[in-house]
């Protein structure tokens, strides 16, 4: 394994655990001169490399081209390897980052067994489904109570695809379609 300087190992062992592999910024008493003379040297011995900075992603220039972009420094697999780090460890954790840092997709809400959303369920999967008067009888709610779950709970939270139609000598009937 190459020495290095403690400057050196800084820079590479930042550089391993930020994002992308960036080598910038580089240790804020390294600048002018001697960052130049440092880095120089690691590009060298292929331990960092010059790429092209996102300016969308408002990467820390190293240098800038001229034409309005600029560079920026990424540690290579070989500067990894110069630290003892494996390239594909660092692949790997970079991944895990960027999916904690995603939000997770919510799992669809699921009604408990034994509850009155449970038991107006049950109901409107009757054949014969189930009026606002019978869901009343059932579970002790008002009319608006029962027609609230219907509408918010069932419908919109959990997405079921209860259907109401008008039938003579009942009322409406509400009824849950098997998908």
């Amino acid at each position: 394994m190459p020495k290095l300087t403690d400057t050196q190992s800084l820079i590479l062992s930042a550089a391993s655990q930020r994002p992308d592999n960036l080598a910038m910024p580089l240790p804020k008493r390294l600048h002018g001169a001697a960052a130049k003379k440092v880095v120089g040297m690691m590009i060298e011995r292929g331990w960092l490399e010059e790429v092209d900075a996102n300016m969308h992603k408002r990467e820390p220039l190293w240098r800038e081209t001229g034409d309005g972009h600029g560079t920026t420094l990424v540690v290579t697999d070989a500067g990894l390897l110069t630290i003892g780090v494996e390239p594909v460890v660092v692949k790997t954790m970079t991944a895990i980052r960027s999916q904690k840092t995603q939000p997770a997709t919510p799992k669809p809400p699921t009604p408990r067994a034994g509850t009155k959303q449970a038991q107006i369920i049950t109901l409107l999967q009757r054949p014969e489904g189930a009026t606002i008067a019978e869901i009343v009888a059932a579970t002790g709610w008002q009319a608006h109570s029962a027609r609230g779950m219907i509408s918010g709970a069932l419908k919109k939270r959990l997405g079921l695809p209860v259907t109401s139609e008008k039938v003579e000598g009942r009322g409406t009937v509400h009824r849950l379609n098997a998908t």
